[in-house]
């Protein structure tokens, strides 16, 4: 079957809160591996704050983008 070159190709849009959310852990796993964090009571706000700051960059591509 022969691909309509006229046609626009149509990209997916990044999903920010899912790009840095899997950063994010990927970070923390990585330094819970190496011991670099150990105490559960730094690893929590870290996670929080990291996810807020996801949803935050998140919120603002959407705004951006007009959609």
């Amino acid at each position: 079957m022969p691909r309509d070159l006229d046609r626009p190709r149509r990209l997916h849009r990044t999903d920010w809160m899912a790009l840095l959310s899997g950063i994010l852990f990927i970070v923390l796993g990585i330094l819970v591996l190496t011991r670099s964090i150990t105490d559960p009571l730094v690893l929590l706000p870290v996670t929080v704050v990291g996810l807020g700051f996801a949803g935050l960059v998140s919120i603002l591509a959407r705004v951006i983008r007009g959609k």
